[in-house]
């Protein structure tokens, strides 16, 4: 069996920056299994599969099936115009694990249909989650869950640009994501970092599904619909954020492919 397979590097407009996603474009679905092989080979965060049969689109990282992958829909849809399957001002709607999601095609970025969680905050913070992530009690504002995901939000972002996480210590503790998150300290409304060694990504580049509840909880916090998000990764990535009324963030960026090429199976 050969497969084309693409790598992109999503929420940016240039080459090693933003987030690399695979992307797996088939006439029919794949094994699961065998879905799980190619992500773990392509050892990147997400790997996209888009079944055209259903419009069906999975992602998996290198060791496991996850329900909302932004930088890996932005990716697919992105390789879905490079291969002329979608035009400019084009709208396309993915059935996924999260419901349908759509994107739609602008002249240099992409929009995002996706949902606005709004975290639930908790007055203290798991000790052992501090010391994993080296932080202080009196450094951390608010604390909340997001589904099985937690943020921690701090008041200087130079906290959140220094972060040394002990990752062995972060995954023996429960839980699939953290996102640490402040105001930003520039051009950006808010700037974060996402980690989640639960499923093999130490450190996540630039993270769409955590803007889902980042958008949701600044945005009620700076009193702003419309909001520009940092992800202050080694790489780095940029979002355009707007929150509906209706539950959803509108999440726009640029993508960039670096390799295409044959997977001989």
């Amino acid at each position: 069996m050969e497969l084309d397979i693409y790598q992109v590097d999503a929420f940016s407009a240039r080459p090693f920056s933003g987030n690399p996603a695979g992307v797996c474009i088939t006439p029919h679905g794949l094994e699961s299994g065998l879905m799980q092989q190619i992500a773990d080979e392509m050892a990147v965060s997400e790997t996209a599969f888009l079944n055209l049969a259903d419009n069906n689109l999975r992602w998996f990282t290198p060791q496991a099936e996850v329900d909302l992958c932004g930088h890996g829909t932005l990716a697919t849809a992105h390789i879905l115009r490079q291969t002329g399957r979608l035009q400019a001002g084009e709208t396309i709607t993915f059935q996924t694990l999260s419901g349908p999601l759509s994107a739609t095609l602008g002249a240099e970025s992409i929009q995002l249909d996706f949902p606005l969680l709004t975290p639930q905050l908790h007055s203290a913070v798991p000790p052992a989650l501090l010391d994993a992530l080296g932080l202080e009690r009196g450094q951390v504002r608010d604390y909340g869950l997001f589904g099985p995901k937690q943020l921690v939000v701090v008041d200087d972002a130079q906290i959140v640009r220094a972060l040394q996480p002990d990752f062995q210590a972060l995954s023996a503790l429960p839980g699939r994501g953290v996102v640490i998150t402040a105001p930003g300290d520039g051009e950006y409304d808010m700037l974060s970092r996402y980690f989640a060694p639960w499923v093999g990504v130490n450190e996540d580049p630039v993270t769409g599904s955590a803007h889902c509840a980042l958008a949701a909880y600044w945005s009620e916090r700076l009193g702003k619909r419309s909001l520009t998000a940092y992800q202050a990764s080694r790489r780095g990535g940029v979002l355009a954020l707007h929150c509906t009324n209706d539950g959803r963030v509108l999440m726009s960026g640029a993508a960039h492919t670096v390799l295409a090429g044959t997977l001989h199976l």
